[in-house]
């Protein structure tokens, strides 16, 4: 077998990178457990003087910061052996509370790949994995990966671009939230929209348990209630919004929950559907965001879907063709993409 040693040298370093990446996950979680970030924050430090804001160990800081900085995470300066976060790095690491925050990704990512094991046997069996039976760090790594998205665009972005909704739940509208996980988006619209009332359902029971916690938490209780139901038997009618946040494509029978979402809404009601980005095409999925969907795919949303009755499995790159395909069969006549960011596509159905 004759072996191109430039080409192979180029893959070792994508396979260097990948493993560096790989480790550097527990690392950034580390630093979102301890509050690394946010002490970082404050200004230049060295390991010493980190160790001090945060009292844990130095020793244990100096490979952490050495290794945050040789992976573009934190700044180094040589002359002083001090680490610091630019403007833009603690935007994005800092702050759990604001429009981005990536630590949440790796916890997703690591808490995920706690599965390996039954993920492995599924392949060989294609048996499903039940979202229900994974670690308790994907639920919550799930709303620290989404929940930021959905504070920089649910409110000033994605509901103004639905026909006439924000004026709806301005004045007072029903709104079901399905597949609601831990409640973020539902207590953000009990929040912005407070003559409205929010019922979310998910069918993970301990999700819904979190979920009742966050809204009492955010002072919404009274205008939010959560019940454990699936997207096919959710409670309640004449909705005058049906959401669904990046939960579509788990679904063993996407056609049934969005038949249900059609018999729930009212006559002149709307259902917004966030997905993930994704094309049509595989070959224009195959890129850095398309990797991260498939690779999540791979072990929560197909098996997810096949743990459950229905016949499909989406796939977290399922595409707006495939997602239109599935409201056209429930009964919806009107379909439209009403908005997109990097990570997220928004449509909008009517009956």
């Amino acid at each position: 077998m004759a072996v191109d040693t430039d080409k192979l040298m180029d893959f070792i370093d994508r396979f260097a990178a990948d493993l560096g990446a790989t480790m550097a996950a527990g690392n950034v979680v580390v630093g979102h457990r301890l509050g690394l970030y946010r002490a970082l924050a404050q200004g230049p430090a060295t390991a010493a003087e980190l160790a001090e804001r945060t009292g844990c160990d130095q020793r244990y800081l100096t490979e952490w910061l050495r290794g945050q900085a040789a992976g573009g995470y934190v700044g180094h300066d040589a002359a002083t052996d001090t680490f610091s976060l630019s403007e833009e790095q603690a935007f994005a690491l800092a702050n759990p509370d604001g429009p981005v925050y990536l630590p949440g990704a790796f916890v997703l990512a690591l808490g995920t790949l706690k599965a390996e094991e039954q993920i492995t046997d599924a392949f060989r069996t294609g048996a499903g994995v039940g979202w229900h039976t994974h670690d308790d760090d994907v639920f919550s790594g799930c709303e620290l990966f989404f929940r930021p998205g959905y504070v920089a665009n649910l409110v000033d972005s994605w509901i103004p671009a639905l026909d006439g909704v924000t004026a709806k739940l301005t004045a007072g509208a029903r709104v079901a939230d399905i597949g609601c996980g831990l409640g973020a988006s539902s207590v953000l619209m009990a929040t912005a929209f407070p003559a409205s009332r929010i019922a979310g359902s998910d069918y993970h029971a301990g999700s819904i348990e979190l979920a009742r916690k966050r809204a009492a938490d955010a002072g919404v209780s009274t205008r939010v209630t959560f019940e454990v139901a699936s997207a096919q038997t959710f409670g309640g009618t004449g909705y005058d919004l049906v959401t669904s946040f990046d939960c579509l494509h788990d679904m063993g029978d996407p056609v049934g929950a969005a038949r249900h979402v059609r018999e729930a809404l009212a006559p002149d009601g709307t259902w917004m559907i966030v997905e993930p980005a994704a094309s049509d095409s595989v070959a224009e999925n195959l890129n850095p965001v398309g990797r991260v969907y498939y690779s999540f795919s791979s072990f929560l949303c197909v098996p997810n879907a096949l743990s459950q009755p229905g016949g499909y499995a989406l796939g977290a790159q399922a595409g707006e063709t495939a997602i239109r395909q599935v409201c056209t069969e429930a009964g919806f006549t009107r379909f439209r993409r009403v908005a997109e960011t990097p990570f997220n596509l928004v449509f909008e159905a009517r009956p």
